[in-house]
């Protein structure tokens, strides 16, 4: 149940109504139908807030089409996050951007087992076992940090701590807020938690 309602878009500001045309239209990863609907609870309730919207919206703009992760990289980032953070909202908006990606139902469902499933490379491993512990400790441990500087630049260990930080921020807002997801989306967070 919303706890703030999403305004309709209607009662938006133009500012606000031309800023997330922009946002919408810049991100790459948004298909073209999909991206015209994906998130209009999330954007309506941001569209109460407008500036604090556009400054949101302007870093996690970097998150999708600027990152110098891959998109699949970024994916198995958010999905990992979403589920720790038990954001149904997130992991139906991401399952769709992780299908994208390439990633596979099987790959979507081993998110949920972490970094210990079977099959990740080294590096998947190691990107899912930092979303544990900057979640739970605030710092990538050394022993995870050296396997992904060995294929990492400073842009993408970077990237890897701010896309973690900023979704993990999001799926607070969206269950604090009461985002609910769109009509056609499956929220499914998988059982073991």
């Amino acid at each position: 149940m919303a706890r703030i309602d999403p305004a309709k878009r209607a009662d938006w500001s133009t500012e606000m109504q031309d800023f997330v045309d922009g946002f919408r239209s810049s991100v790459a990863s948004a298909g073209p139908e999909e991206g015209r609907q994906a998130g209009d609870n999330l954007l309506g309730t941001l569209a109460r807030y407008p500036s604090l919207a556009m400054a949101f919206l302007t870093f996690n703009k970097h998150l999708l089409s600027g990152s110098a992760l891959t998109i699949r990289q970024r994916e198995l980032l958010v999905l990992r996050v979403a589920h720790l953070r038990r954001s149904d909202y997130e992991w139906a908006q991401h399952v769709i951007l992780a299908d994208r990606a390439g990633i596979t139902s099987d790959e979507i469902r081993r998110v949920a087992i972490g970094s210990d499933a079977p099959q990740w490379s080294p590096l998947e491993s190691a990107l899912l076992a930092s979303v544990d512990e900057l979640l739970s400790e605030g710092v990538v441990r050394d022993r995870t940090w050296k396997v992904l500087a060995a294929e990492f630049d400073e842009q993408k260990l970077m990237d890897v701590v701010f896309t973690v930080g900023c979704y993990s921020m999001l799926a607070m807002s969206l269950r604090s807020f009461g985002i609910e997801p769109e009509d056609g989306l499956r929220p499914f967070l998988p059982a073991a938690r």
